[in-house]
């Protein structure tokens, strides 16, 4: 155990057990006073067993704490004291095999919730012996008290073991919270009973809170085995698409923030089609489930998510683990599935049952789930192109458009940009001119032939978004307002939104979405800082910014080609990524400033 652990635990029992002595008195209390601490001490033992619990989460809580604030506000501390050490006792006695310092922690913590809890009620004006329901505030703030209390101490110790502070968060804090609040009026629903009838009244609450206890319970059940039936597929008990895509959302936001490995491989069942019509659906059917309980034997035992994606593919979710950790294991398991007989195989072209598969590990410069997804599927596809029953690692140099491809994607988005010829002919001829800037500054880098097409058409399409802007706000003569300066942002959301109807445009849309990021992170719509922008992004940013500062605009001057190269460089590192800022003066220095002054000087 860490040394502050055990100081901090020493001096939380060492106040809790001074507290203790101090404020309880066990020789002042009389026969039926005893009796009464027993009965109480055994509800605050039945009631520790039969736990109140809330959907979503299975959060769980105790009415121990109505009994004590009950006793507190009826009887004075030093019933409440007793009582709770009677319970204690009878814990440490029937969970030995607990650690004792938890038990000691657990005593004192309470000890001092329940003497805070006092002081502040007295404080206040409440008033030992009677339930005043004219004067509430009094309980409310013995209750926030006692709330502030547990949660310091129980924060400080997470914190002496090593825990993330992420446990603290507002949302803990506050489910916290509506617990004490039920607590709170749960107790005084019980101080107006035992001030009635003590024994009777003590008994109906215990009952009462047993009950509700079993019945959330239950409920509880319930609500999770239907949350259960909405995120498993049907056919193979596996996470169906919907629910393994948010799980995928949490986890690549969580791999960014830890900086850990997170790959996705996602397989498709070779010539399943084949298989269907040589041995029927029902027989597929029992394929898939056969496959999927494969899945789920072979990923047991380690943290991967195993879903059905949808007909005959599936995906792995493999947090911790690099791609090529994952292809490892997706081969072997590849192996391993084709030396698997299945009935009916044998009418298919491998005579086995086999699978091809692409796998795609969460990088730096990825800004969403959806990237990974799609970086997946492209890797699949080329593991099928290269004859099926083998796993590929998503690679740059394998994806890329044919030239017939390429042309025909860029025709369709010439088409979307044309557009603006009736609406806002400045943001065509720009789109135009950082096409153009992008054709020649993909040659200057050491880009891939995909991530040069991607480039190239991201240049063309990046402004689609203006299209949703009232016309007004993009031809006005002079400077913007703030509110349509706000309007002006939301165009690159509003860019992927329209783009993203077509799959085949998925690679581009980073570019759309993202090209007004800063290197310093003071960029829009998202703030993101550094490599984490993609790489693509980051190149029109700049060359976005030069053609903007280089063309009329009714609200600012004009800059020269020789201005807008200085205002490159004093922005290099801050607005601009300073490497992509630098090769783009290198390409408006060798190319445009030589044709300008040739131009200007004949």
């Amino acid at each position: 155990m860490k040394t502050n652990l055990k100081l901090y635990l020493t001096a939380i029992s060492s106040i809790g057990l001074t507290v203790f002595f101090i404020k309880s008195n066990f020789r002042t209390q009389s026969l039926e006073d005893w009796v009464f601490i027993y009965i109480m001490s055994g509800s605050v033992i039945l009631l520790n067993k039969f736990l109140i619990t809330l959907p979503p989460k299975d959060n769980s809580f105790s009415m121990d704490s109505a009994i004590f604030l009950a006793i507190l506000f009826l009887y004075d501390i030093d019933l409440a004291l007793n009582v709770l050490f009677i319970s204690c006792f009878v814990e440490f006695v029937y969970k030995r095999k607990m650690l004792w310092w938890k038990h000691l922690f657990n005593f004192s913590m309470y000890s001092i919730m329940i003497v805070g809890a006092y002081y502040s009620f007295v404080f206040f004006g409440g008033r030992i012996g009677e339930v005043d329901v004219y004067n509430l505030f009094p309980y409310m703030v013995s209750l926030v008290a006692y709330f502030l209390i547990n949660i310091g101490l129980m924060f400080l110790l997470f914190v002496f073991l090593g825990s993330k502070f992420e446990t603290f968060n507002m949302g803990v804090l506050l489910e916290s919270f509506v617990g004490y609040l039920v607590t709170l009026l749960l107790s005084l629903v019980l101080a107006i009973l035992l001030y009635e009838q003590r024994y009777f009244g003590l008994f109906l609450f215990t009952v009462l809170v047993v009950i509700l206890s079993i019945i959330l319970r239950k409920f509880l059940y319930l609500y999770q085995e239907a949350s259960e039936r909405a995120n498993k597929d049907y056919l193979t008990g596996l996470y169906n698409h919907g629910y393994f895509k948010e799980l995928l959302i949490d986890y690549f936001r969580n791999s960014k923030l830890s900086n850990l490995s997170l790959s996705l491989a996602m397989l498709d069942l070779d010539d399943f089609k084949k298989y269907n019509d040589c041995n029927g659906h029902l027989q597929g059917d029992e394929l898939l489930k056969f496959f999927g309980d494969l899945l789920q034997a072979e990923t047991k035992g380690t943290n991967y998510v195993v879903a059905r994606y949808g007909g005959e593919e599936f995906a792995i979710l493999m947090p911790n683990t690099t791609k090529e950790e994952a292809f490892l294991f997706l081969n072997r398991l590849r192996k391993q599935v084709n030396d698997t007989y299945f009935t009916g195989v044998e009418y298919i072209p491998y005579r086995c049952l086999s699978f091809s598969c692409g796998i795609v590990e969460a990088e730096r410069g990825m800004y969403d789930s959806g990237e990974l997804i799609h970086k997946a599927d492209q890797a699949l596809y080329y593991a099928k192109a290269q004859g099926k029953n083998n796993v590929q690692i998503f690679d740059e140099h394998n994806i890329s458009l044919s030239v017939l491809e390429f042309k025909e994607d860029l025709d369709a988005l010439e088409q979307q940009v044309k557009i603006f010829l009736s609406k806002d002919v400045y943001t065509y001829r720009h789109s135009k001119r950082v096409f153009t800037y992008a054709l020649e500054m993909s040659e200057r880098l050491d880009l891939t032939d995909h991530e040069k097409q991607t480039l190239i058409l991201g240049a063309l399409i990046h402004d689609i978004g203006k299209l949703e802007i009232p016309r007004d706000i993009l031809n006005k003569k002079g400077k913007l307002e703030q509110h349509e300066w706000e309007i002006i942002k939301k165009h690159v959301i509003w860019g992927k939104e329209i783009l993203s109807t077509e799959k085949r445009f998925e690679d581009v849309l980073p570019l759309v979405e993202l090209h007004h990021e800063r290197y310093d992170g003071k960029g829009y719509p998202y703030g993101l800082k550094g490599e984490e922008i993609p790489k693509l992004a980051r190149v029109l940013c700049v060359i976005d910014s030069f053609d903007a500062m280089t063309t009329e605009r009714p609200y600012q001057r004009t800059k020269t080609f020789e201005e807008a190269v200085v205002e490159l460089r004093r922005c290099a590192g801050t607005q601009f990524d300073p490497v992509y800022a630098e090769k783009f003066i290198e390409l408006i220095e060798s190319r445009y400033l030589p044709r300008i002054k040739e131009q200007m000087f004949g």
